[in-house]
């Protein structure tokens, strides 16, 4: 029986990655960053930051189809969230105050 296992240190220094990318979408949001950069690199760092968390906080790194079926339809879903609200995002700046 070959039982995978993550010691101490990984789950520190994965702990410690989380942390750095968590800070790089704080400077991110404070910089003037052009918009769809900003926008592209926090939804890269989320996918990143996700990816991390449910390989070792939730243990499927070593389940490769349950990680998969995880976060593929996961970022379908997004995907097309995002395609829905962005008829509204760009219908926003014509809209008149007070109409």
């Amino acid at each position: 029986m070959s039982e995978h296992t993550v010691s101490i240190p990984t789950f520190s220094k994965v702990w410690v990655a989380l942390l750095a990318l968590t800070a790089v979408e704080v400077f991110l949001a404070y910089e003037q960053v052009p918009t769809l950069i900003m926008l592209t690199a926090l939804i890269g760092l989320s996918v990143i930051k996700a990816a991390l968390i449910i390989g070792y906080f939730m243990h499927l790194k070593f389940e490769r189809l349950s990680l998969f079926l995880t976060l593929f339809p996961m970022l379908v879903f997004c995907i097309l969230l995002m395609l829905i609200f962005l008829g509204d995002a760009t219908r926003i700046p014509h809209m008149r105050p007070g109409a």
